[in-house]
């Protein structure tokens, strides 16, 4: 019914709709603990390590005391140091969402429900407190604020919100705009050769400061202005904060080429993982103050490269202790001092899903990073994506300007395959019209279905 409401209103009530929706979710994110840590996020901002090392430790015994007193999975656990904390286990995906019920501390009533993306066919629902709520957009908001952004300032905002109807569509029109608080959310599902223009048009006429969401989505706006010989002009955008998805460097060389703007990127998690933010300086930093990050090997051995499991402190309404979120990182050497002032450790490279990658019996595991390599050189392709249903062959779908990719460059893009995966696979290459994005609104490089056979 309240489905039905929107699609038939009148474009001016649809956004008054989505001012008052967020008008209520910021009443949440925004109320007076909020503001208290604002105010200690700016204070803690040049902290000394072993400072933010001691607020770590303080903070860890603190959240695994009230795990263990407020729910019942982790009533057995054993309180421990955080130099001990190798001593308790590990919880998988599937074990916290097999035992959910056992492990949140509140009911849904009085809680705020965050819902996992489920790319994998598998979706999670968690439950914040909002206190915890608070926390996580304060800290969020100072790393922002940084680079000059606060609520207010004008923005586009690309994320899994399905805000438009097929009048919207026929009118080539992508975007719903909140008046009250300057944001306008685009479209993630329309990313068509044939919409781009649209965007690439409103986007330089509404001349947004700041560009937050999904990096798939900007970069294939971006190459689109770029392909046409425009781009927003220079100073408009002050910076971009891409969510929810690992930044290639195909992804940041198109959009920060196109916006004229620098980068900042972040991570985090729908579940509540602790924070990694990108500085000014461009280099990575573990926000220490906000969770225990874990670096492990095949064996659970603390490595420099290797799958990250994480305990969370702004989790108290699904506790996150030493969760194996299904991520893959590289730390950069202890001796690694930024200039920016942010004494947390430094993180060389976000490796992104475990899952994201392309599996060769010949060369082994493929990762995002290198996928998305294989279209150095080659001119023409808009968009691609790789399937792989068999551990022996790869369905690589390609969207492509036809007047650019001529069998030249699909030479080249199908040398930097076998360059990674060998000469044995069978590669099958389908050029399509498009390629959809997942329910999520998020755009998938790689969809791997073999997983499963691969040790």
């Amino acid at each position: 019914m309240k489905n039905w409401l929107y699609k038939n209103l009148p474009v001016i009530f649809q956004e008054l709709l989505i001012s008052i929706f967020n008008i209520l979710a910021y009443r949440k994110r925004y109320g007076q603990n909020y503001k208290k840590y604002r105010q200690v996020f700016l204070r803690n901002r040049t902290l000394a390590f072993h400072e933010l090392l001691e607020i770590q430790k303080n903070r860890f015994g603190s959240f695994l005391a009230e795990a263990i007193r407020n729910s019942k999975y982790y009533a057995d656990y054993e309180e421990v140091s955080i130099e001990d904390i190798e001593r308790l286990p590990i919880i998988k995906k599937e074990i916290l969402r097999n035992n959910i019920n056992q492990i949140v501390t509140l009911k849904k009533h009085s809680a705020v429900v965050s819902k996992t993306g489920g790319t994998t066919g598998k979706s999670l629902e968690v439950l914040y407190t909002i206190d915890n709520l608070q926390e996580r957009f304060a800290q969020l908001d100072d790393f922002r604020n940084r680079f000059g952004y606060e609520l207010g300032k004008r923005t586009a905002w690309f994320s899994g919100k399905s805000l438009l109807t097929d009048r919207d569509i026929n009118k080539k029109i992508f975007w719903k705009t909140d008046h009250l608080h300057n944001v306008r959310y685009y479209s993630t599902f329309h990313m068509n050769e044939k919409y781009l223009e649209f965007y690439v048009e409103n986007l330089i006429k509404y001349k947004p400061e700041y560009l937050v969401g999904f990096p798939s989505t900007m970069m294939e706006i971006a190459k689109f202005g770029l392909k046409m010989k425009v781009s927003m002009p220079k100073g408009i955008v002050k910076a971009i904060f891409p969510t929810a998805e690992t930044v290639t460097s195909e992804m940041r060389n198109s959009i920060e080429a196109f916006f004229q703007a620098n980068m900042y990127n972040q991570y985090a998690s729908s579940e509540g993982a602790p924070f990694i933010f990108e500085c000014i300086e461009g280099n990575l930093h573990l926000e220490l103050q906000s969770g225990v990050f874990e670096v492990l090997d095949e064996n659970d051995q603390p490595t420099d490269i290797g799958r990250l499991v994480v305990t969370s402190f702004t989790t108290c309404g699904t506790p996150l202790i030493r969760y194996d979120i299904g991520d893959r990182i590289i730390l950069d050497t202890v001796q690694k001092k930024c200039n920016c002032g942010n004494n947390n450790p430094i993180v060389k490279e976000i490796l992104g899903r475990i899952d994201d990658y392309v599996y060769s019996p010949e060369t082994g595991k493929i990762n995002l990073g290198n996928v998305s390599n294989t279209l150095k050189d080659v001119k023409g392709i808009v968009q691609f994506q790789v399937v792989q249903n068999s551990i022996t062959e790869l369905e690589l779908f390609l969207v492509v300007d036809k007047e650019m990719f001529d069998e030249d460059n699909k030479n080249v893009f199908l040398k930097n395959w076998r360059d990674r995966v060998g000469e044995r696979m069978k590669l099958n290459v389908h050029v399509v019209k498009n390629i959809e994005v997942e329910k999520s609104g998020k755009y998938r490089l790689v969809k791997n279905n073999i997983k499963d056979l691969v040790i």
